[in-house]
């Protein structure tokens, strides 16, 4: 994964969850600094709520989704911020060691959605 991305997941500013098979598409928001990033192509995000993302699932087979991040913080393509779209699908769980890992650092948790990412791209 681009170490670029990296920095910025790990600011302190918002991230958004958009399933974007919903119909209409369902949005939720975390904190990017929440994400944790297992390998280039999985990361796990704890979930107190999202139920609006859990029941688009349910319609769309392929789990899709887009998640935004960016920070203010970090030089982009135009000057000082830089934002990503994280493309990939989703899976929600409740248990095994993904869940174990998250619920240690995340008491608060019932969920971790698991995102096998598909690209990121950067937008700024």
């Amino acid at each position: 994964m681009l170490d670029s991305f990296l920095d910025v997941l790990q600011d302190k500013g918002p991230a958004t969850i958009v399933s974007i098979n919903g119909n209409p598409a369902s949005v939720v928001n975390t904190w990017s600094q929440y994400i944790n990033v297992v390998s280039d192509d999985i990361i796990l995000i704890p979930a107190a709520g999202m139920h609006s993302i859990e029941q688009d699932f349910e319609k769309d087979p392929k789990h899709e989704l887009i998640i935004t991040i960016g920070s203010y913080n970090y030089s982009g393509t135009a000057g000082m911020g830089r934002g990503y779209h994280i493309h990939g699908s989703g899976q929600f769980i409740n248990e095994g060691a993904y869940f174990d890992q998250m619920k240690a650092r995340f008491d608060w948790i019932r969920t971790v959605l698991v995102v096998k990412i598909h690209d990121v791209e950067q937008k700024i």
